[in-house]
């Protein structure tokens, strides 16, 4: 996508490319200055936190400093030096005053940070795809050369599609789990359930996936790109009453709502500023009588619950306060859309066991894929 693409998306509150270009693009930024400065291990210094505050920060802006003269330097590496700045700001607040606060500017060259991540890449693509020259050349072109898929595909002599498929396999089964083993927080690996850190040793030791090209259409699946770095929590072992459990199709939510019936309320991520810009909540600003200016609880036919104010830790109070104004309101049907998983930038895995207590509300739906969280 082109630079300007890029910002009347964001503008627009684009869930896919918020997620792809803005927060996938600092949270590499994030866990190399995490090695640096030891970030998450300061108060209100985590991934979500920072970037939810400077996402809201460019959202009041009407993203005008996206639009300012960049000159040659690539959208990417524009947003990247704001994001550091927003990460000078909080580090000053942990130096008393008459520390030399400058020594912690962030004023290094921008070819200084692309080395960091450019090193990082290449080791992966050295040490885990050894012998596969396709494959290193297609993930250089791609996350070190900036070339787009076309361009790679008119390179390899192979349909776009294929390369998009390529890149997302080499994606999930190299790249990703490469950076969760070396630049996750040890804390944050701690709380990862033994069986999952077998899956992703599993991944990470995986060999390459035969390059193929597919027979027809397009790759399908979602890019996901760096998105799945981030925090993780324990998997719930008490399964046995969850898997007696059957899900109920009147449960849940569709995933297109065009309209609502009377008694039906619209369930949206919002934010604590009240600012509806993009994606559900956007919707239910147009369509719900949600309001400017007010990001929790009802609101016309609309229920905001703010998921724009740091990690899934500060959601789950307003996941909590929501489902216990459902059960207050038997005499409504609660529509609750996938909260935290488009602009926010969240997993269905990270959002939905805080509604866990929501299961046995008979007035609360749940999109399908929080219902298969809950239930696994």
């Amino acid at each position: 996508m082109t630079d300007e693409e890029i910002i009347q998306g964001l503008k627009r509150g684009d869930a896919e490319i918020t997620r792809r270009y803005f927060y996938d693009a600092l949270r590499v930024a994030y866990h190399v200055y995490d090695q640096r400065y030891a970030l998450s291990n300061k108060t209100d210094m985590d991934f979500y936190s920072l970037a939810h505050d400077y996402y809201m920060r460019l959202l009041m802006g009407d993203w005008k400093q996206l639009e300012a003269k960049r000159g040659e330097v690539s959208m990417r590496t524009w947003l990247t030096n704001g994001f550091r700045y927003v990460i000078l700001d909080k580090l000053k607040t942990f130096h008393p005053a008459g520390d030399d606060v400058e020594s912690l500017r962030f004023d290094v060259p921008d070819d200084h940070f692309a080395e960091d991540v450019r090193e990082m890449l290449e080791e992966v693509i050295d040490r885990h795809l050894e012998g596969d020259r396709r494959s290193q050349g297609l993930l250089r072109m791609i996350l070190i050369g900036g070339y787009k898929t076309k361009e790679v595909a008119a390179q390899l002599g192979v349909t776009p599609s294929a390369v998009s498929q390529r890149y997302r396999q080499l994606m999930d089964k190299v790249v990703i789990p490469y950076f969760k083993r070396n630049y996750v927080s040890e804390s944050a690996r701690e709380t990862m359930a033994p069986e999952m850190m077998a899956e992703d040793a599993a991944c990470y030791e995986a060999s390459p996936v035969e390059y193929q090209a597919p027979a027809s259409g397009g790759a399908g699946g979602k890019h996901r790109g760096f998105g799945f770095f981030g925090l993780f929590s324990k998997k719930d072992s008490s399964t046995s009453y969850k898997m007696q459990r059957t899900m109920d199709e009147r449960r849940i939510t569709p995933d297109f709502i065009k309209e609502l019936g009377e008694h039906e309320i619209f369930v949206f991520g919002s934010n604590l500023a009240g600012m509806h810009g993009g994606g559900a909540a956007y919707i239910a600003l147009k369509k719900f009588g949600a309001k400017l200016g007010q990001g929790v609880g009802l609101q016309g036919q609309s229920y905001g619950i703010p998921t724009m104010q740091g990690g899934v830790e500060t959601i789950a109070p307003y996941v909590d306060e929501f489902i216990a104004f459902a059960r207050e309101h038997s005499e409504l049907r609660f529509l609750v859309t996938r909260i935290g998983c488009g602009i926010a930038g969240f997993d269905a895995e990270e959002i939905a066991p805080l509604f866990r207590d929501a299961m046995d509300v008979e007035n609360i739906c749940l999109p399908r894929d929080f219902w298969e969280v809950l239930m696994a």
